[in-house]
């Protein structure tokens, strides 16, 4: 492999975190319920709780998945990605180098976008709470996205910029900040979860019944997979924690704490909140998400008013923001991390006197002010996904090889040996999920005739090669230019 920096040490990134920091920056995975469920629920009736369930458990086992390998190459960080390079090592060294990199530009493609979708979502909020007036709307790439309001493109330049800066100062102060915002925000999240239970007369449970779908929709596979297509966008993202583990003091314990309780916390938050938006209020038709969960805390405690919308607001709103910030951060070391196999350009291997790839992390702002200009969150799901499907298929693939060709190194976390042939088949899984789910769920999910969002996500994947080659023309350069020859000491 080649190294990023070819004159001198450079820093390096820093152990300056534990599972609890790693943990509370993934929550940016369980948060991203708010975008998905509401939706799915609004689209399908009772139908979305089964498939988010089942979406959310292969999650769940990736998690899993990611805390063993993490556990056992705790050198690496940026995550996911960074796993695929070694684990098919012994397979066939050449491919493995490129599936790595390969991998960690998907998972960039589907980890960035989160800024941007949730502040479209958070900035909705803040102009309805705080009765901004929403300016002149935009449509900058017309057909392939929805208009944008001028208040909601500033609110989310300035918000994604704000969070730049935790993210710049290291992993020490982002891991506090994200603690501030984790709590704030999923606090109230768990708790609309529970408060059904306090009063048991406002769930009507033949809404759940038979998990139906919701009136006027007809099942079938094609549509199941479009929609889940679109589901393992969000409810795969409990992963984030993996990004940090490799800047954890002690990765092969805090590896296993981590992922095992972002997996479960996960599970919990997107299949129960489905559960009690269908026991609650059934199908709500056409509502974004702050509505649908004001009109469930109105129908559960039978109070009505603006500060239903203030106390679910607010939260959601810094929910939306922690998120935003683990885009920032996260993929920016998968970036790092594969500028550091030889892979990737030298640029995104930078790191700053704080030990992060700032870089990196500032390209990601840069990407996220662009594909603001889409407009809609469904619609950047769709090309995100054609990334971030991929990235976590070959995940448990790599899962496979890496149990397959080492069978007996030590593992400080090691799952039963049969499990690495449910790896295997949910990779194959996620395959026909990401080929025959994300050409029809343009057509199923937004409504539109057009594959072209399709193909704008296997585009950008493709835009691998190219910065691959600049990667290789670089290093060239660099090995042919003759080191500097050090001048002889003057004879005393």
């Amino acid at each position: 492999m080649t190294s990023s920096n070819p004159v001198g040490p450079e820093p390096k990134l820093h152990k300056g975190t534990n599972w609890w920091g790693a943990f509370v920056i993934g929550l940016a995975g369980p948060i991203l319920v708010t975008g998905i469920d509401p939706p799915a629920v609004q689209a399908l009736g009772a139908a979305a709780v089964p498939m988010l369930a089942i979406a959310t458990g292969i999650g769940v086992l990736l998690c899993l998945f990611a805390a063993e390998l993490a556990a056992v190459m705790p050198h690496r960080t940026g995550g996911l990605p960074s796993y695929t390079t070694e684990s098919f090592e012994l397979v066939h060294p050449a491919t493995a180098t490129h599936l790595g990199g390969l991998s960690a530009w998907a998972y960039w493609l589907g980890w960035f976008p989160v800024a941007p979708i949730n502040m479209i979502l958070a900035s909705a909020y803040i102009t309805q709470l705080f009765s901004i007036p929403t300016g002149p709307s935009f449509l900058p790439f017309g057909g392939l996205g929805s208009p944008i309001t001028l208040s909601v493109l500033i609110i989310s330049i300035v918000a994604i910029a704000i969070m730049y800066v935790p993210a710049y100062f290291g992993i020490k102060l982002g891991a506090e900040f994200a603690t501030v915002l984790g709590i704030v925000s999923m606090a109230p999240l768990t708790l609309l979860i529970l408060l059904p239970l306090f009063r048991p007369s406002s769930m009507t449970l033949s809404n759940l019944a038979g998990f139906h779908f919701a009136s006027g929709v007809t099942g079938s596979p094609t549509l199941i997979l479009a929609w889940m297509f679109v589901m393992t966008w969000s409810v795969l993202a409990m992963e984030a924690a993996a990004c940090y583990l490799g800047e954890c003091r002690n990765p092969a314990r805090d590896a296993k704490i981590a992922m095992t309780i972002e997996g479960i916390y996960g599970f919990f938050i997107f299949v129960m909140m489905a559960v009690v938006l269908v026991l609650v209020l059934g199908v709500a038709k056409d509502a974004d998400p702050l509505t649908i969960f004001s009109a469930l805390i109105t129908k559960v405690t039978g109070t009505t008013g603006g500060w239903v919308e203030w106390a679910l607001g607010l939260p959601l709103i810094v929910a939306l923001l922690l998120s935003v910030l683990n885009a920032i951060m996260g993929c920016a070391r998968s970036l790092y991390q594969a500028s550091e196999d030889g892979m990737l350009p030298r640029w995104f291997g930078r790191l700053n006197t704080h030990g992060v790839p700032a870089r990196a992390m500032a390209f990601n702002v840069v990407c996220s002010v662009i594909v603001l200009l889409f407009g809609s969150p469904l619609r950047i799901y769709i090309f995100s996904n054609m990334g971030y499907l991929f990235s976590c298929g070959l995940v448990f693939f790599a899962y496979f090889a890496h149990r397959h060709t080492r069978p007996d190194i030590h593992r400080p976390v090691r799952l039963p040996g049969f499990m690495r042939w449910v790896a295997l088949a949910i990779g194959v899984f996620c395959t026909v999920l990401w080929l025959f789910g994300g050409w029809n769920s343009p057509s199923i999910v937004i409504g539109t005739p057009s594959h072209t969002l399709f193909f704008v996500g296997v585009l950008v994947l493709g835009a691998y090669v190219p910065l691959h080659m600049w990667r290789r023309i670089t290093d060239r350069r660099i090995q042919a230019t003759p080191a500097p020859v050090e001048p002889e000491p003057e004879p005393a």
